[in-house]
């Protein structure tokens, strides 16, 4: 049996101190932003106990909580916001990420809104996760309602290695039959479900010494969800952390008549994986969820003026991707800059637009869409996406710049941003272009570059390489949200 590349963390901290912070804290300007809580947030829950009802004065005015404590027991417990937490059905919960950079890959003082690289991911706040350890293997996030298994160890053995993982048939068996904390409703999450977990604070280990992930952060919570890479004395990549969901894709994809997309937390991925092979059906990490069985459930509304409202989710997104005004695509930063030249218009009569994170625009995928199984982009209907002709030659749709960045353990860490693929998510193998991950992917492109550069695409599934992607805005139902750091 194999001890995980990293341990097996496990705490009974109820909330991270990244969090809280992200939740109370006014938004920083700087590269190291104070996370500690704020003094009111403390004072609130002198002299209550763990999970008391709590009040306190924010920058943001009165709120309300629950007395929760860090990853460090020994600290004071801290008010956690709760009770301004909104009446949706599917709240994105924030995506973890605090840190800016450029187009190079550097890491950044977080820019005003007049200056190059304002609008990304760090400068945007949103739901940020309340995980409280049931102390029976569960944890229950507040802010969408799911309560999720702390861990993939199916076996129970109290390790994480090649043996836990299962087929596909395996896992709706495992969630299906599984009784824990006092539950039988469990159920394999579907993938905008099991997406909720995702942190981009996280760093991609690709390409990097696969004998150990010491000095690696994956794309999870470590403080309530226990985690190992992959398991390298069974033959697999230190990457192998891909975790099942129940979506199945809707078309095949050339290799595989059966496709399972699945959240890898190594590598801060979603890719479609071939469940048959020659040496047998693929296996992955499982861990169940429960709860709020209307998560990951859109509720859209054409405005009939260039928007388009989810009431399940709080936010409004253009009717439009920005590939009628931009044909030729735009890099990343570009993309930046094209959000805020639609702010100083008042596009569609808002001026409080921005480019999605990962998770907000994940959130607009429909799994059951794609090209070769329904003629359009995997997404509602409502939505107008641009035409464009792939590597292949085909008639396909673009991908669609987010605002996160996909960090990495290379000498480069913020090079590449995030994207989700509407069309197919090609890759070159072998002898031609194969729609190798699927429509709904979430996958990354440089920031800048020539896309002439890989005639192939890049890494081992040769993935395509666009650099030049398409944008879609987003912003909050409620409000205005400015950047931060903007006068």
């Amino acid at each position: 049996m194999l001890t995980p590349a990293t341990p097996t963390i496990h705490t009974p901290a109820l909330l991270s101190v990244l969090g809280l912070m992200a939740s109370c804290a006014m938004a920083q300007t700087t590269a190291s932003p104070d996370m500690r809580p704020p003094p009111a947030a403390v004072e609130a829950c002198a002299g209550l106990g763990e999970e008391a009802a709590c009040v306190f004065t924010g920058p943001h005015g009165e709120r309300e909580g629950l007395c929760l404590a860090g990853p460090d027991p020994s600290k004071s417990l801290a008010c956690v916001p709760t009770a301004d937490i909104p009446d949706l059905t599917y709240p994105i919960l924030d995506s973890g990420q605090s840190q800016c950079y450029d187009a190079a890959g550097t890491d950044i003082q977080c820019p005003n809104a007049d200056e190059p690289f304002a609008g990304q991911d760090a400068q945007h706040r949103g739901w940020n996760p309340v995980f409280e350890d049931q102390g029976d293997g569960t944890v229950l996030e507040r802010v969408t309602g799911l309560v999720w298994q702390t861990s993939p160890d199916t076996d129970g053995d109290g390790l994480i290695h090649a043996s836990d993982k299962l087929t596909y048939a395996e896992a709706l068996d495992h969630c299906e039959g599984l009784t824990l904390g006092g539950r039988d409703d469990w159920r394999l999450p579907d993938i905008k479900t099991l997406y909720s977990l995702i942190d981009f604070s996280g760093t991609d280990p690709s390409g990097t010494d696969e004998s150990t992930g010491t000095d690696l952060r994956p794309f999870i919570d470590t403080e309530h969800f226990d985690f190992a890479y992959g398991d390298t004395t069974a033959g697999e990549r230190l990457i192998d952390a891909q975790y099942a969901s129940s979506t199945l894709y809707v078309s095949d994809m050339g290799f595989d008549a059966r496709t399972l997309f699945g959240v890898n937390f190594a590598d801060g991925r979603i890719k479609g994986y071939g469940l048959d092979h020659r040496s047998g059906e693929k296996t992955f990490y499982v861990i169940c969820v429960s709860g709020n069985a209307g998560y990951g459930v859109n509720a859209f509304a054409d405005n009939g003026d260039g928007t388009v409202s989810d009431a399940a989710t709080g936010l409004m997104w253009s009717r439009q991707d920005s590939g009628i005004e931009a044909p030729q695509g735009l890099d990343w930063r570009e993309a930046l800059d094209w959000v805020q030249t639609r702010n100083a218009q008042g596009y569609l009569g808002h001026r409080d637009w921005r480019l999605p994170n990962a998770k907000e625009l994940q959130s607009l995928v429909d799994y059951g869409r794609a090209p070769d199984a329904t003629g359009g982009p995997a997404i509602d209907p409502l939505f107008e996406t641009t035409a464009m002709v792939n590597e292949a030659g085909q008639t396909d749709f673009p991908y669609i710049w987010s605002s996160t960045t996909h960090a990495s353990a290379s000498s480069r860490p913020g090079a590449n941003a995030a994207y989700l693929s509407f069309g197919r998510a090609l890759g070159y193998m072998e002898d031609g272009w194969y729609d190798v991950h699927g429509a709904g992917a979430q996958r990354s492109d440089p920031k800048t570059g020539d896309p002439g550069d890989y005639p192939y695409g890049h890494g081992p599934q040769g993935d395509a390489i666009r650099i030049y992607n398409a944008v879609r805005l987003v912003r909050d139902l409620e409000g205005t949200d400015p950047v931060a750091g903007a006068d």
